[in-house]
């Protein structure tokens, strides 16, 4: 599934990274505490969350991320925009709640991230 096509369903206004619409998502995760996404993210997932401070981008970009979706309507900051655009993410911004975005994307065959073999 492209981010493109992430727009679609999700109906999400694109924030910045135009460029990269037809990157292609393999798995998402949603989480608002970045320190859980540095500990179960995994490089090329789309991030779904809503705390859109640049700290958000900061995370992406250690962990490799494919792209941000912002949930609840929310959207970054300029500094968290120049932050992404200086590092190549993609973000845009959706109405839809977490539970709902993630939902919807599972729906739509997108698959979350794999938990760790200690963890199950």
């Amino acid at each position: 599934m492209t981010l493109r096509e992430i727009t679609e369903i999700l109906q999400a206004e694109v924030i910045c990274g135009e460029d990269f619409l037809d990157k292609e998502i393999k798995f998402a995760g949603g989480s608002d505490l970045m320190s859980d996404v540095l500990a179960f993210g995994k490089p090329g997932i789309l991030l779904l969350t809503g705390l859109t401070n640049s700290q958000s981008v900061r995370t992406a970009n250690i962990i490799d991320a494919s792209g941000i979706v912002y949930v609840r309507g929310k959207k970054p900051d300029e500094e968290g925009i120049k932050l992404a655009r200086e590092m190549s993410i993609p973000i845009i911004s959706t109405k839809y709640m977490m539970y709902t975005t993630c939902g919807i994307l599972f729906s739509k065959g997108l698959p979350g991230v794999v938990k760790p073999p200690a963890l199950k």
